[in-house]
């Protein structure tokens, strides 16, 4: 049991709609059609689930533009994807794919109405101004289980130039409608299962020991994460058993509406760096240094802060992910690095990590928002501990 201690004040924000279960994608032309007459659709690669959803939309009066995006966005993909949306005076955007897809989708309907050169608004890299006006209606439907992007209030963009990734984040970026339909991610390769779903775990984890969690996060971490804990490598060597795809749909919205609310922390703020440098998924980087993170926490948290919260919650996160009530920060740490290892993933030299690349990837790291969400602040050594540990 915690300590009570005066709860301090929090907001909770999200997509005005979430709109889950199986069959729900049907809805989609009939919510679209309710928000404008001329739609930006943005697709991955399942342009097969985006043909009959171009009839189905114009059956419904809709005009559809369509958006092909390719890998993950970039400042010059996202500006481009912002022209085309413009020329063809677009009014609702839709983006149907994973974290890519959503994540271009929403910076698209916020640029709308917004003018000036993306750097004006993007962190880090840009100047970080505050969007002025909101965007047009979004609806984000993901068809993968892992980035939470559907209910984020952030766009995620690499800067190869720099080699790094940087945020669009404002409230206005939240989409009008979350549509999660668990079939939607039955199709999915075990790599891509694996990578995401780890990005779910993480995102669920992190805010739960993160110093800005409150009541509504904890609540949906601890009803989220033993569904991942116990779904994550059943959908792996089972795609087509929808019970865990559902449990996986649902710890994805319940991890981006947590990080949304109560931040990420040190495994995301290395994450961004090393997914600038690195050819590797996001997830599997997550995957990578999460037991990794966890540990480093752990340790710190004993040396400067033995009386933190954070100690008891690292327990609970490795009881509901080992089954076991007995269960220690330990345990959970290295359940975590057994399941990315069975599930085939690289470790980060095999991605093209080394020691020399370190120091700076450390620099760059403690620059994130995401560091401020961590358990406590992190030393430049632990940091890089953890990615010698990682190689």
């Amino acid at each position: 049991m915690e300590a009570h201690a005066p709860q301090p004040q929090f907001e909770f924000a999200t997509a005005t709609r979430i709109i889950f279960g199986c069959g729900t994608l049907q809805q989609l032309p009939e919510l679209a059609s309710g928000m404008g007459r001329k739609v930006l659709l943005a697709i991955g690669s399942r342009a097969d689930a985006a043909a009959g959803l171009q009839t189905q939309l114009a059956a419904h009066g809709l005009q559809v533009e369509l958006l092909q995006v390719h890998g993950e966005p970039t400042l010059s993909s996202v500006a481009a994807a912002v022209a085309q949306a413009r020329a063809a005076k677009c009014d609702v955007v839709i983006g149907l794919g994973g974290g890519s897809v959503l994540d271009t989708a929403k910076a698209v309907a916020a640029l709308l109405t917004n003018t000036g050169d993306l750097l004006d608004y993007v962190e880090v890299a840009g100047r970080g101004q505050p969007l002025a006006n909101p965007a047009v209606a979004c609806i984000a439907v993901p068809t993968t289980a892992g980035t939470g992007a559907e209910v984020t209030r952030n766009s995620v963009m690499s800067v190869p130039a720099q080699k790094i990734k940087v945020s669009l984040r404002s409230a206005f970026l939240l989409p009008r409608v979350a549509l999660v339909d668990p079939q939607l991610t039955l199709g999915l390769p075990p790599a891509i299962t694996a990578s995401t779903g780890m990005d779910a775990l993480t995102q669920l984890i992190e805010p739960y020991v993160s110093p800005r969690a409150n009541p509504l996060t904890d609540a949906l971490v601890r009803m989220a994460l033993p569904r991942a804990a116990r779904s994550l490598r059943q959908a792996w060597h089972n795609g087509t058993d929808l019970a865990a795809r559902e449990d996986m749909a649902l710890a994805s919205v319940c991890g981006g509406l947590a990080l949304a609310n109560a931040r990420l922390g040190a495994v995301h703020g290395l994450a961004a760096v090393l997914g600038g440098s690195l050819p590797a998924a996001h997830g599997s980087i997550c995957a990578r240094l999460l037991p990794l993170v966890m540990s480093a926490n752990v340790q710190a948290l004993k040396q400067r802060s033995p009386n933190a919260s954070a100690l008891q919650r690292y327990a609970e996160i490795a009881q509901w992910l080992t089954g076991n009530p007995q269960a220690q920060p330990a345990d959970g740490a290295a359940w975590v690095a057994a399941l990315a290892t069975e599930m085939g993933i690289a470790p980060l030299a095999e991605c093209g990590l080394t020691p020399l690349l370190i120091p700076e990837l450390v620099s760059k790291a403690q620059a994130s928002s995401s560091m401020q969400g961590n358990s406590l602040p992190l030393l430049d050594g632990e940091l890089a501990a953890i990615l010698h540990q990682a190689l």
